[in-house]
């Protein structure tokens, strides 16, 4: 089934659009937040494109020095719905929205876009509280750039898998990986184009959305730390690890991750626990936000991956955790997303969780084919959350569905954007 497509050609639909319209009809704030040229400006202006939303963006000069002289002043003036662009650039905006939305709770009022999580600033959270409803964008998913209607979260809370055949990636999954999701990333065709336009990316993240967001004295140790947390991800975060080769404290990279946690370069998954479980590990997995991204940072090509086959598993693993964030955003029901690993070493890379009584797991495999040790962590997981696991699968580059055991599948790689 394809997704259609929105009134502005040559645009990827995209799965929160849904989601976006039912926020705006039931809230009259609305912050629409991801990272910077995921495709929100894209998104937002296609609800104004009848001229019924005026836009506003903080990236232009003089309407950033407006705002900033006058916030109440500003909001005063606003007639009607409207979007503004970049929000987090001025966050004493929030609270002269709040004291216009409280005299004035219609829906949709204001649409709001962020490059930076503005809930990072408590006085924003605390004066938006109850009154704005947050949407997040991610970049791009393989099931957007084909314009088809994702089914795999269906079908894997349903076990709904029957024995196929399906084609290996192969090569493919290199190019993939190394492409990433950014619409600009996915519109260029060469590697040298994509990775001019990453370091270009990286350097305004780095000195707009960083300053606006933190006072910090060294802006030289962001671009190192972002490569090494490339060269990290899909792992357990270590901060004496990572801080080694800065000659900082721990405090401080901890600090600055968080800080690349807010501008959604990186962010961190939790590990899965219950309380009567005590033998599990309990250290949450970096991943970074885009492979793309983590390529350009390390400066590999779909060729280099093919040899590496270690930073091909990693990259595969923030891949498939990625691509099901994004099919994830535009849901019907909301996912819990974690991982789970023991004391034993067993571990699971993506555990899913719908609702208290609705778990599955994800194992990802870089290879064509499978051992039987592959699917030992989906069996613990499985044993430890009884009837509530609906389903484990084990994802690798083969051509074959199939079942191997109690509620575990081997499934091909390709079956999760396929349709």
């Amino acid at each position: 089934m394809m997704l259609s497509r929105m009134d502005t050609p040559n645009l990827h639909p995209r799965l929160v659009q849904a989601r976006l319209c039912e926020a705006l009809a039931d809230s009259p704030v609305v912050l629409l937040h991801g990272p910077r040229q995921c495709g929100k400006t894209t998104l937002a202006r296609s609800f104004g494109a009848d001229g019924a939303r005026r836009y506003l963006t903080l990236d232009d000069s003089a309407t950033f020095l407006a705002v900033q002289a006058d916030p109440a002043g500003f909001v005063l003036d606003l007639e009607g719905p409207v979007t503004i662009d970049e929000v987090q650039r001025v966050p004493e905006l929030f609270l002269a929205i709040k004291q216009s939305v409280d005299r004035d709770r219609r829906s949709g009022r204001f649409l709001l876009t962020g490059s930076a999580n503005a809930l990072f600033v408590p006085s924003v959270a605390d004066s938006l509280a109850g009154r704005m409803q947050i949407v997040r964008l991610h970049p791009l998913s393989e099931v957007e750039i084909a314009h088809r209607q994702p089914t795999f979260l269906h079908r894997i809370f349903a076990a709904d898998f029957k024995v196929t055949q399906s084609e290996r990636l192969g090569p493919r999954l290199a190019n993939l990986i190394v492409r990433g999701g950014f619409p600009e990333a996915v519109r260029r065709d060469t590697a040298r184009g994509r990775r001019a336009w990453v370091r270009d990316y990286l350097e305004a993240i780095i000195q707009r959305d960083v300053r606006d967001l933190a006072r910090i004295q060294r802006l030289d140790i962001l671009p190192r730390l972002l490569e090494l947390a490339a060269s990290q991800t899909a792992r357990l975060v270590n901060v004496s690890e990572i801080a080694g080769p800065f000659g900082v404290s721990r405090t401080t990279v901890r600090e600055y991750l968080t800080l690349l946690r807010h501008v959604f370069l990186v962010e961190e998954l939790p590990a899965w626990h219950v309380n009567r479980l005590k033998r599990l590990v309990k250290t949450p997995k970096l991943h970074m936000t885009d492979t793309g991204l983590a390529c350009a940072l390390l400066g590999v090509e779909a060729a280099d991956l093919s040899r590496d086959r270690t930073l091909l598993g990693q990259l595969l693993e923030t891949f498939v955790v990625q691509e099901l964030r994004r099919q994830a955003s535009g849901w019907e029901h909301d996912v819990r997303f974690s991982h789970y690993r023991d004391k034993d070493q067993q571990e699971v890379d993506i555990v899913l969780e719908r609702g208290p009584n609705r778990i599955v797991g994800i194992e990802v495999k870089a290879a064509a084919t499978l051992r039987d040790a592959d699917r030992r962590g989906l069996e613990r997981l499985r044993d430890a959350t009884g009837e509530r696991f609906c389903c484990g699968v084990l994802l690798y580059d083969g051509e074959t569905l199939v079942p191997m055991g109690d509620r575990i599948y081997a499934v091909p790689l390709g079956v999760v954007w396929g349709g």
